[in-house]
């Protein structure tokens, strides 16, 4: 079985969207074998957007995924576990995000899309080592 990394940002949180959220990723058949709601602390979201650093948006990333609690998620599939989540994800940008879709159907705005999904294999692997180091 593939595992992949799937955060309910802060504004999905905030919105009460995270059961939505994870009710379609076990629709679509994924195991859920991780959970945590947790505030992110600086150190943590600047090792997760590390590759950003020294872009002109990255303060505001930390600062947003930072500002309230998130749901942290590891889940479970057949294979390419981080395709099928990115799939039912959606666009990064809401506006372009088809109807169906998590970032389709609930969000609006590119700085709040909602949901971050692991988009390799080598990134599920760093984020889940990142997020729950003891799995």
């Amino acid at each position: 079985m593939d595992r992949t990394l799937v955060i309910c940002k802060p504004d999905a949180v905030e919105r009460g969207l995270a059961g939505q959220i994870v009710a379609r990723l076990e629709a679509k058949g994924l195991k859920l074998v991780a959970a945590e709601l947790r505030t992110i602390d600086a150190d943590t979201a600047g090792a997760h957007y590390g590759e950003h650093k020294g872009k002109p948006f990255y303060d505001s990333l930390v600062s947003f995924i930072t500002r309230s609690p998130a749901l942290l998620l590891v889940v479970e599939g057949p294979g390419d576990t981080y395709k099928v989540v990115r799939t039912l994800m959606g666009a990064t940008n809401p506006k372009e995000a088809a109807p169906g879709t998590i970032r389709g159907d609930l969000a609006i705005e590119m700085t709040e899309n909602l949901v971050h999904g692991s988009d390799s294999q080598e990134s599920a692997a760093r984020e889940i080592a990142l997020f729950f180091p003891r799995l």
